[in-house]
């Protein structure tokens, strides 16, 4: 019995498994395949699909997810040939390779398939049906349009729905909807609703459905003619389009702004359900109620927690009031040493004041002033004029009348505003000249003739004050100044008193 080579590679079921799927889909991808549906029971509990395609010589199983079977046109049926689009795989389980099938399409389309495919083309290039010009549905209209037979039993679907979910205003617009004249008219119809003037006597529809009951393709012909899906495409009103049952797939479906299933599933799309949104905003209400009183709550912990952090109030004044005492205690003291500190500087200012020379540098401040307030008002006025002509300009160059009215408003506040300005230099002239009549008055009553007025008199050689005899040599020339006048002496020395003679006198 031969031996199995050491050197051969060993692999598990599973890894052989995901290699034959890895070849598989790497080799296949996606992929169409004609044959018949066998072995179909209909969806699977779980809503996929799983049945065989299969031709006179060979077998493909197949499987539709239960996300793709919602959206085929074409629903699978035991016997039905057709063709499936989708990509092959493997199913490790059982050993089998199937295809995933994604697109479902019946095979042999006769005319009337083959046409509907051209119209639909032609419309697809046109944009009839791109996603983009489709409007969103209202989400509660007051009044909506049916464009439907009156007679038959989709209008009472509709309006049973309609009442059951949110009662509101319906008008219908009655139409054919089989026969020659049905697009004429389902066209007709969509334009006279859009046509409607807002608050005329018929209430303009804030939705439009157009609605008839399922048939063969031939009866349902009318709504893949050009004329209607052109109406709809062109309705400025939100359209929803429901055409026959589930599977049936006209032309209108795909320029609708929406499609439904049904004629029930179109009223359904139309409104909420009134029950379901008085209970969501109650919920709504009562979540928002809740979530304050967590806030508040929360908002209260915080501050609880806060308060518990912070210091007493007594810890928290206790270091400024003490500092508060010290400086209390302090302050005495200080302010002593700073007026008798004051006081050495006065006096030493006092000792250097020249009643002349102050009068001298007001005069000169004075007249500074007097010339800034000149030049102030000068250029004030010259600013006005300024902006009177700039005024002016811009009204003659916008001509605007408003505008002329606003240059005087600003022209009467920068008049105001210069005679507030020429106020306030002037206030501040006479404040200025208080305090130079108040130093004046200091300097008087400082100054040294109080004291000649009182009888004595300075002695001056030179200009400079004789502060004792003993400087004056005999024959000196000396100034003597009283409170009425000035006297010039000529100094004489004696054993026991000077002799001091005046003209041709002498005076001791």
């Amino acid at each position: 019995m031969a031996q199995p080579a050491p050197n051969i590679a060993e692999y598990t079921v599973s890894e052989i498994s995901a290699a034959v799927r890895r070849i598989v889909e790497d080799s296949f991808g996606y992929v169409r395949v004609r044959g018949e549906i066998s072995g179909f029971r209909g969806p699977h509990s779980s809503g996929h699909c799983y049945f065989a395609l299969k031709d006179e010589r060979a077998r493909l199983e197949a499987c539709i997810w239960k996300t793709t079977l919602h959206r085929l046109r074409v629903k699978p049926q035991e016997g039905l040939e057709v063709i499936a689009t989708g990509r092959l795989t493997t199913f490790p389980g059982s050993s089998k390779y199937q295809i995933i099938i994604e697109a479902l399409e019946p095979a042999g389309i006769g005319a009337l398939m083959a046409l509907l495919e051209e119209r639909k083309r032609k419309l697809a290039a046109e944009g009839l049906f791109d996603e983009t010009r489709k409007k969103r549905l209202p989400y509660l209209p007051r009044v909506i349009g049916v464009v439907t037979s009156p007679t038959g039993a989709v209008i009472r679907d509709i309006l049973h729905r309609l009442a059951e979910r949110f009662p509101t205003r319906v008008v219908i617009w009655p139409v054919r909807v089989q026969g020659e004249t049905a697009p004429a008219e389902v066209a007709a119809a969509i334009r006279g609703f859009n046509a409607l003037p807002v608050g005329g006597a018929i209430p303009r529809p804030d939705l439009l459905i157009v609605a008839r009951g399922g048939g063969s393709l031939e009866d349902l012909w009318s709504f893949n003619e050009e004329i209607v899906a052109r109406a709809a495409a062109q309705s400025a009103i939100p359209l929803i389009s429901a055409i026959g049952h589930e599977t049936d797939f006209t032309l209108i479906d795909f320029a609708a702004d929406r499609r439904a299933p049904t004629p029930t599933a179109a009223a359904e799309m139309a409104v909420p359900v009134r029950s379901e949104l008085k209970a969501a905003l109650e919920d709504i209400g009562a979540r928002h109620f809740g979530a304050t009183l967590r806030l508040i709550e929360s908002a209260r912990r915080d501050l609880r927690a806060a308060a518990r952090a912070l210091p007493r109030a007594e810890d928290l004044v206790s270091i400024p009031r003490r500092t508060f005492d010290e400086l209390a205690s302090r302050i005495g003291r200080a302010l002593i040493a700073n007026a008798r500190a004051h006081r050495v500087q006065f006096e030493r200012s006092a000792a250097r004041l020249s009643l002349s020379g102050l009068a001298r540098s007001f005069e000169r401040a004075g007249e500074r002033l007097k010339n800034l307030v000149d030049r102030h008002d000068r250029a004030l006025a010259v600013e006005l004029r300024q902006k009177n002509a700039e005024l002016a300009r811009s009204a003659r160059r916008l001509r605007i009348e408003p505008l002329g009215e606003r240059a005087a408003s600003l022209r009467r506040r920068l008049n105001d505003a210069g005679e507030r300005a020429t106020r306030g230099y002037r206030q501040g002239i006479r404040r200025r000249g208080d305090k130079l009549n108040a130093v004046g008055q200091l300097l008087n009553s400082l100054s040294y003739r109080n004291i000649l007025a009182r009888g004595f008199a300075i002695v001056r050689d030179a200009g400079v004050p004789v502060r004792s005899a003993a400087g004056i040599l005999p024959g000196s020339s000396l100034d003597v100044e009283f409170h009425d006048g000035h006297v010039l002496v000529t100094a004489a020395r004696g054993e026991r008193k000077k002799a001091v003679s005046a003209g041709q006198g002498s005076l001791f």
